[in-house]
């Protein structure tokens, strides 16, 4: 790419997310591509509303779940050096692990953590404290955690597993989780922009997330950071340079930029390979290690994406192309169709691949009153309404679990329209709000009745009414 070309590129991609963070209202993000050998990087807004200070590159977003790309590329570095078995039962590297299912507790694998087909429900809602010991007192609260399904039997999203994934880190290395990330990862790839301890974070610029207030307004959220027990799930902090240079390791041979070799190429290629098929997710058509994978346009992408409070990163690669793109944004509200947009305009931009949502079918009075209801699981609530006109879906943080909690936490979403989407007529796509273009599918018991929903690669249960 010549010099003409790439001042072209980087002046498209400035006035793209200039005008995308506007019409979303978002006070600050992030969007870096790696295209043709060449990095291009676009800023535009503050860090907090209260404290501004310009994003740029190097500004430090909290990552969210894409913590889990780390957490498990630094478990297949053990799982080549023979320290590690995929196929191995977790509790041969973490003996103290109990949950409430002792069958499932012995059955399940370091894979089954991996790719999210544990069984597990989403969390633990424990604040476990600062110290060296606050993975190990997650993981002894973990009996509490409810399940979804045996060990194998499908896919459902897990916080919790990855954090006990980092417990597995914990006890094979006898360094603290933190401290194996480093040693694994960070210092290898030259990873100097990305911490977990907010003592590292704030003698640097960063973002913290927003959310509405009372009036609407959006506000500095608060707390800033997740417990130190959610680490491994969610905890990192990173800029858009290091996650772009994290994505060309992800694309590479194993190599590091020095030559140095971190992974045999086969076992980093393995975390491309689908492991499980996902149903009616937007977030992928399977899973691989840890990686959504997903087909668009012709083009076969590996991607995950992050939220904290008031924070949201998506990362999507496209290996046959050598291709990544990150896009942060620190708003509660729009963040997310924000980075989804930023997403596809750089896919289309730099590879002409479009990557569209499906069309909902027309409103059908009969199957919207067979879905409508509440469906819960450990922390939400999802209510499925209908008007006479759509469908909606709202979500909400359990007032228990707000009240239990010594932090706030992020904001609930208001009903918004959602439809069908046409096949056996399952699956759906929220149209509107802050979820839109989420898509998920209900499920049947034996009878046929619908008995759940999975939304975000998360299983919610059907919530009883008081004539059933």
């Amino acid at each position: 790419m010549s010099a003409n070309s790439t001042q072209k590129s980087q002046t498209k991609l400035t006035e793209f997310v200039a005008q995308a963070a506007t019409k979303f209202d978002v006070p600050g993000a992030t969007v870096g591509v790696w295209a043709d050998g060449r990095e291009t990087y676009a800023g535009h807004g503050v860090t907090s509303l209260d404290n501004p200070l310009p994003v740029d590159k190097d500004t430090l977003f909290q990552l969210g779940s894409i913590t889990k790309t780390f957490t498990a590329t630094a478990l297949m570095r053990l799982v080549a050096d023979g320290r590690i078995e995929l196929d191995a039962p977790v509790r041969r590297y973490v003996p103290e692990l109990v949950l409430a299912d002792e069958k499932a507790a012995a059955e399940i694998t370091v894979l089954n953590l991996l790719n999210h087909t544990s069984g597990l429900s989403w969390n633990v809602i424990v604040d476990t404290g600062d110290g060296d010991d606050a993975l190990a007192g997650f993981v002894a609260k973990m009996a509490e955690l409810q399940f979804v399904g045996e060990p194998g039997a499908r896919a459902s999203y897990s916080q919790a597993g990855y954090n006990l994934l980092g417990r597995v880190l914990e006890n094979v290395t006898g360094l603290t989780y933190e401290q194996a990330i480093a040693s694994l990862l960070f210092e290898p790839l030259g990873l100097s922009h990305s911490f977990f301890g907010t003592a590292e974070v704030m003698t640097r610029r960063f973002a913290v997330g927003h959310n509405p207030d009372e009036g609407g307004n959006l506000a500095v959220a608060k707390e800033w950071h997740l417990t130190r027990g959610n680490n491994p799930g969610g905890g990192l902090a990173a800029s858009a340079a290091d996650v772009l240079r994290w994505a060309r390791f992800q694309l590479g041979d194993g190599l590091t930029e020095k030559g140095e070799r971190l992974l045999p190429t086969e076992v980093l290629h393995r975390m491309r390979e689908q492991t499980v098929e996902l149903r009616g997710s937007n977030l992928g058509d399977g899973f691989g290690i840890c990686w959504f994978l997903r087909e668009v346009d012709g083009v076969r992408t590996i991607e995950h994406g992050g939220s904290t409070n008031g924070q949201f990163v998506e990362l999507l690669l496209v290996p046959e192309r050598g291709f990544a793109v990150v896009a942060m944004s620190n708003s509660g509200t729009d963040g997310i169709p924000f980075n989804r947009t930023a997403v596809r305009w750089a896919l289309e931009h730099y590879l002409g691949v479009v990557d569209k949502d499906p069309e909902a079918l027309p409103y059908d009075e009969a199957r919207a009153q067979e879905v409508v209801g509440a469906y819960a699981n450990d922390a939400m609530t999802l209510t499925v309404g209908a008007n006479g006109v759509e469908l909606t879906i709202g979500a909400v943080i359990k007032p228990e679990i707000r009240e239990s909690a010594d932090f706030e936490m992020p904001a609930d979403h208001e009903p918004a329209a959602m439809g069908l989407l046409p096949g056996d007529g399952d699956e759906f796509i929220v149209t509107a709000g802050g979820l839109a273009g989420q898509r998920g599918f209900f499920s049947r018991d034996a009878s046929g009745a619908i008995a759940g929903i999975d939304l975000g690669g998360r299983m919610f249960s059907r919530v009883p009414t008081a004539s059933e």
